[in-house]
């Protein structure tokens, strides 16, 4: 019998467990969650897991997700992004990782994730769509990955208040709408015939308000699924995230949120911000909120309330976030100067030749073959498409690079950038 060759990927549960603990370099916080919701379309969903476990079998490697998803156009959207998100998205990252190296490939597994539940979701013929907000804690680094007008925010102990994401709205995105019409959209409000445009700016055909989403396979694929990442690093002092639906960023600013909720228990915390926005401006939307607290070692109290007549300039300064749609880069870039918190990752790019990077980083199948980096199917050497060929986006690379897509992985890539119709047929 021949020797026997051994997978060179292949690292023990013993070795794995071993460079855990070899790297643990600071104590791990606690995550306490709470979740309050008030429904009447009954379109909003959500999903909180604690037990996550990069090496199966080894508490020291948990780690927690959470997630919003604001269905639109039915829920079915929302209900399947809640059910198979972060199965997509952990698929897509390679197996043997150190905790570093995990997490520097979680905002690459993150867009990979959220396009192969998009383009799934839309093979069922469902015209339902939805928006993401998606998070996940792994000690005191957070990763943030969201489509759509759901939006994350982190409150420090400090009482700073930053945007950890982007609001895809299109009537206040800029950005989006010259990528919309630039993909082959048209942007404008809804007309009636004989009289003015009204409400808000939409995309045509399908009137969606939002640039990205998952599903919505009747308003054209130039509305992409390729999420806004942020990744940032918790000092140890910890912090609090709150997570929620527009049907509470319509009726609250970023800061009165924050400040509606100081000093409360997680759980109770959430029930207050939906409170603070009903009580603003009624149960007009599905109202979903989710509170999670990264607390120190020991550290059994609630965040306190910092206060409020004695803020600095400089604070005063970081709190000016009020406005929806912006970039939080240049608040962030302030928060990691004064130590508050440290920015790891930041990527908007609606484009997925940018997004997914050069070279073959996905890695080869168990078999020997190559796979296609968005949906992982094994793929024969003459099989594979570069994500780079004909791309004008990334001229530093060359077109036999990887990785590499399926003919239908790349179908669905040329349809987002408006390099061929889309093909959707509205029934």
């Amino acid at each position: 019998m021949g020797s026997r060759v051994r997978n060179p990927d292949f690292v023990s549960l013993a070795a794995l467990m071993s460079r855990e603990l070899r790297d643990e370099k600071m104590e791990t916080p606690s995550v306490r969650y709470g979740c309050s919701a008030q429904s009447r379309k009954g379109e909003d969903y959500f999903m909180m897991k604690t037990d996550c476990q990069r090496i199966h079998g080894n508490p020291s490697s948990s780690f927690s997700v959470f997630g919003i998803f604001d269905g639109h156009n039915g829920d079915a959207a929302a209900i399947y992004s809640r059910d198979n998100l972060l199965d997509h998205v952990l698929d897509a990252i390679p197996h043997g990782l150190k905790r570093d190296e995990w997490l520097q490939a979680l905002p690459r597994a993150l867009v990979v994730g959220f396009v192969k539940t998009d383009k799934q979701f839309q093979s069922k013929g469902l015209t339902s769509g939805t928006t993401a907000t998606f998070v996940i804690v792994d000690k005191w680094t957070v990763t943030v990955a969201s489509v759509g007008d759901s939006r994350c925010i982190l409150d420090t102990p400090d009482g700073v208040v930053s945007v950890l994401t982007v609001d895809h709205r299109l009537e206040e995105n800029i950005e989006e709408r010259e990528r919309v019409t630039a993909s082959g959209g048209e942007v404008g409000r809804l007309s009636v015939v004989g009289g003015p445009e009204i409400g808000p700016l939409r995309c045509w055909p399908g009137g969606l308000c939002l640039s990205r989403s998952i599903g919505d396979m009747d308003v054209g694929e130039f509305i992409v699924p390729i999420p806004y990442v942020k990744q940032v690093k918790l000092s140890n002092g910890g912090g609090r995230l709150i997570i929620a639906s527009d049907g509470i960023w319509d009726a609250l600013s970023s800061e009165i949120a924050a400040e509606s909720c100081r000093g409360l228990p997680s759980e109770l915390a959430a029930r207050q911000v939906v409170k603070e926005a009903l009580r603003t401006r009624g149960l007009k939307d599905d109202t979903t909120c989710i509170v999670v607290d990264i607390v120190p070692p020991d550290n059994s109290l609630p965040p306190p309330s910092p206060p409020r007549r004695t803020q600095s300039k400089l604070r005063s300064l970081l709190f000016r976030t009020k406005f929806r749609g912006g970039s939080s880069s240049k608040l962030s870039k302030k928060l990691s100067a004064v130590g508050i918190v440290e920015e790891l990752f930041e990527e908007g790019s609606a484009m997925l030749a940018e997004r997914l990077g050069n070279g073959e980083t996905c890695g080869s199948s168990t078999n020997g073959l190559f796979t296609c980096a968005v949906c992982q199917a094994d793929l024969a050497a003459s099989e594979g498409i570069s994500v780079h060929a004909g791309s004008i986006f990334s001229t530093s690379s060359k077109p036999w690079q990887g990785p590499f897509l399926c003919a239908g992985c790349r179908d669905k890539k040329d349809a987002m950038e408006g390099k061929r119709p889309s093909g959707i047929k509205v029934i």
